[in-house]
């Protein structure tokens, strides 16, 4: 799987891939075929497929270290840049077909709709790890610090799951929210389990002491 994984066609493929959503939503809006509100559909999927996309950046660490497939790790990039992406195009879904790219309007209304602030400030701090991905920006502000800043995906998940929470309760349809919630706190769950069980053996030892 390694092999695969690290295969020069891996990447352009899967660059394919992640682009056939927004194609599919694109030519439902160009052949009508997305239902009686298409401006909801635009808006609802592309949204949805944010939420998707950092749940396959967040599930590439867990998944390399269970498999052992670390050819993973050069995947993870290019799923944190789809989730951008496609929260920049949820955005403009929304400026455009719900405001009229009225600027004014925008401006008022992002903070009058919590769900919708919630959503804004989660998309500008992609757009600060989408801006800092690349080597160059390693470099310049150094791999710790780099590092640090690119755990604030772990707060935009959370923020992603608030803004599809208060989006579903004028709805009171939790369903669909409730599997992104599950599999959210499993993945940073994921990533608790060993300062917790850090702690515990520092604690134990402190005890037994």
């Amino acid at each position: 799987m390694n092999k695969l994984l690290l295969h020069p066609a891996t990447k352009p493929l899967l660059f394919v891939l992640a682009l056939l959503p927004f194609a599919h939503l694109v030519w439902g809006a160009i052949a009508d075929t997305l239902g009686p509100n298409p401006a909801e559909a635009l808006i609802r999927g592309t949204g949805d497929w944010v939420l998707r996309f950092l749940c396959i950046t967040l599930a590439i660490t867990p998944l390399r270290e269970l498999s052992g497939w670390n050819a993973l790790a050069r995947l993870r990039r290019m799923a944190g840049l789809y989730a951008f992406f496609y929260g920049a195009v949820h955005f403009l879904c929304y400026a455009w077909l719900d405001m009229g790219l009225d600027l004014a309007d925008i401006v008022r209304d992002i903070p009058k709709r919590p769900f919708i602030l919630v959503g804004t400030l989660a998309l500008l701090l992609m757009a600060s790890l989408a801006a800092t991905s690349f080597n160059r920006a390693i470099k310049a502000l150094g791999a710790a610090r780099w590092k640090a800043l690119h755990r604030l995906v772990y707060g935009i998940v959370l923020l992603g799951l608030l803004h599809f929470f208060w989006m579903r309760a004028a709805k009171h349809d939790f369903g669909e929210w409730a599997v992104y919630a599950v599999i959210v706190t499993l993945l940073l769950g994921w990533r608790l389990r060993k300062p917790v069980r850090g702690y515990f053996m520092k604690f134990g030892s402190q005890s037994a002491g």
